[in-house]
């Protein structure tokens, strides 16, 4: 195969591995709010693995096909539709925001492992003619569920790790962080544009895909 289809088929290979990082990320959050008392999403059915329910056809689709394309698979991210969250609704707003914010980025950390425990596994076992296809969905789901995780726990509202820090300063001080939400989305594009982001996210993620190679030996 040329380059072009060689790379028109690791997009297809990792479109499963994208697709579920980011709407399961979604779901989990909707499904912890429900949890601690905020039905919302649960009612717009917002809670469920299907990705149909979540998929934004801008951050879940264009969007990573876009930046594999145009980096060669180095660089994976997209979002899908923000499950909606009513904190006020929550059992104890400020304590359970922590437990709903970290949802997201905890089930992303759970499915690079489990994309890395494939990798070992296809690895070890005989070579076979999906072999390099697995090992390439794989290296995908690792590094855009890492991508996600990471970037998520910024501390910046109104990305997860801003509401964790919201959550656990104290009340004054929570108060005036989470006025910077307003602002948030225009940081992290300021953020991008001037690769300050790339400087922050690229050591966090040399050192998280380190992490699971010594942990796999992969």
């Amino acid at each position: 195969m040329d380059n072009l289809t060689q790379m028109l088929v690791a997009m297809a290979i990792i479109a499963l591995p994208v697709i579920f990082a980011i709407t399961v990320h979604e779901a989990a959050h909707g499904y912890v709010a429900h949890h601690f008392g905020d039905s919302t999403a649960w009612q717009l059915g917002r809670v469920s693995l299907n990705p149909l329910r979540h998929i934004d056809p801008m951050g879940t689709i264009l969007v990573p096909a876009l930046l594999y394309w145009s980096t060669g698979g180095a660089f994976l991210f997209g979002w899908a539709k923000p499950v909606p969250v009513n904190f006020g609704r929550l059992n104890n707003p400020k304590k359970d925001m922590l437990w709903v914010a970290a949802a997201g980025p905890f089930v992303n950390l759970l499915m690079a492992f489990g994309w890395a425990l494939l990798m070992k596994v296809t690895l070890v076992m005989p070579e076979h003619v999906f072999s390099e296809a697995i090992i390439v969905m794989a290296r995908g789901g690792i590094q855009i569920n890492g991508m996600l995780m990471l970037l998520n726990l910024l501390p910046l509202p109104p990305l997860d790790g801003g509401r964790i820090m919201v959550s656990l300063l104290p009340h004054r001080l929570a108060w005036k962080f989470a006025q910077i939400e307003r602002y948030g989305f225009v940081i992290l594009l300021a953020l991008l544009f001037t690769h300050v982001l790339d400087k922050i996210l690229g050591p966090l993620m040399n050192g998280f895909i380190l992490l699971l190679s010594l942990i796999f030996n992969i």
